[in-house]
């Protein structure tokens, strides 16, 4: 095998599949990638066996031919070559080794055979529909930061992606949660996800995507079943293994009586929040809302470090209430409010509280209350 190719293709390749690679792994061929030679073209391949990555890039090759790389160490040995380098890359010794050149540069890889490197399936999936990049996006920058960490709550490990209905116009829906809060975002339905499965997508799956249509503006083509997702955009495909487990019910954890209103100005209160917060010293760094007819006092006390408090006018006529948030998960929601006001429904000082966006009607938050 023998390929040449510019640099920066290269590594923004690499950079894409090496991601999916984790640094610690039992089985050897899974910390390679493995590249193909086609006509004109390089195909780069990586999968830990939960997730797999492809991406065809230009160079140019020989006769059709196959070989692996230690994935991170070749990706670092390209990231540190000089811009505008052309990079050389042959086989020897069978399929045992590879050689790196670029200018006066040559170092010798040691690699494993591509006939063991696992075969990625190529599944039927039956449902498929496009989503614009700038809606996928959307769909996960307001819900990925409410996903659950917990692994033995393996079924909150992800966004639950499912088609829906708002006010009787269907959406496709990404939900979110950790017990602790909620986020929901929805985007006009796609023509051909009517029917499709309700899914939970892993949170490397969710993270992976983002990264990678961060870079584009093409739309997306998602294909998906009960058990695996794909999405395929410009030359690279990403496919995924679901959770196996089921979403629970979102619905009735979102409030419907809450009819104490508070408008604040996001950017005014996202701050104060931020301040008032420093002096926790708490995992929680629980903050108090003392709100008052037109006024919120925050406040936050330690005993280590003393207390904190500063006042933000707000739109509020409803009886005088206290209540406290944790102040990483109002920060959090106030960080993909895109209006100048952040909308707060709330019931009693011991129920969830609905946040919502006061240009956005496509985003919804809901927060568990503390004890302060």
């Amino acid at each position: 095998m023998k390929f040449t190719i510019e640099r920066a293709s290269l590594l923004r390749s690499l950079g894409h599949v090496q991601s999916v690679v984790e640094r610690r792994n039992t089985i050897p061929i899974l910390n390679n990638v493995l590249m193909n030679t086609g006509k004109g073209s390089l195909r780069l391949t990586a999968t830990d066996m939960e997730i797999a990555i492809a991406e065809t890039v230009p160079a140019e090759t020989g006769a059709n031919s196959a070989i692996t790389a230690p994935a991170h160490t070749f990706y670092e040995i390209v990231r540190k070559l000089p811009d505008g380098a052309q990079v050389e890359v042959e086989s020897s010794d069978g399929d045992s080794q590879i050689t790196v050149r670029s200018g006066r540069y040559t170092s010798q890889l040691a690699c494993l055979p591509p006939a063991d490197f696992p075969a990625l399936g190529d599944e039927d999936l039956p449902t498929r529909f496009t989503v614009p990049a700038d809606a996928v996006r959307a769909l996960i920058d307001h819900t990925r930061f409410a996903i659950s960490t917990e692994e033995t709550r393996y079924y909150l490990n992800g966004i639950y992606l499912h088609a829906s209905k708002r006010d009787g116009t269907p959406v496709l829906r990404a939900v979110a949660t950790d017990g602790h809060r909620l986020a929901r975002f929805d985007v006009p339905l796609p023509k051909g996800a009517a029917d499709m499965p309700g899914v939970i997508v892993p949170r490397k799956m969710v993270n992976e995507w983002r990264k990678l249509i961060d870079e584009t503006d093409t739309d997306v083509e998602v294909a998906l079943s009960d058990a695996k997702i794909r999405i395929t955009f410009d030359d690279v495909t990403l496919t995924s293994k679901l959770i196996d487990g089921t979403f629970p019910d979102y619905e009735r954890v979102i409030p419907k009586g809450n009819e104490r209103i508070m408008d604040v100005p996001r950017k005014a209160f996202s701050d104060a929040v931020d301040r008032v917060s420093t002096i926790s010293t708490e995992k929680s760094r629980a903050v108090k809302l003392a709100i008052r007819n037109g006024l919120v006092t925050l406040s936050a006390t330690s005993l280590d470090q003393g207390s904190a408090e500063e006042q933000v006018e707000v739109d509020y006529a409803g009886e005088d209430m206290d209540v406290g948030f944790n102040s990483r998960y109002l920060l959090d929601i106030a960080g993909q409010i895109q209006g100048e006001k952040a909308q707060f429904r709330m019931g009693e000082a011991t129920s969830a509280a609905i946040v919502g966006d006061s240009e956005d009607a496509n985003a919804l938050y809901v927060l568990m209350p503390m004890r302060v």
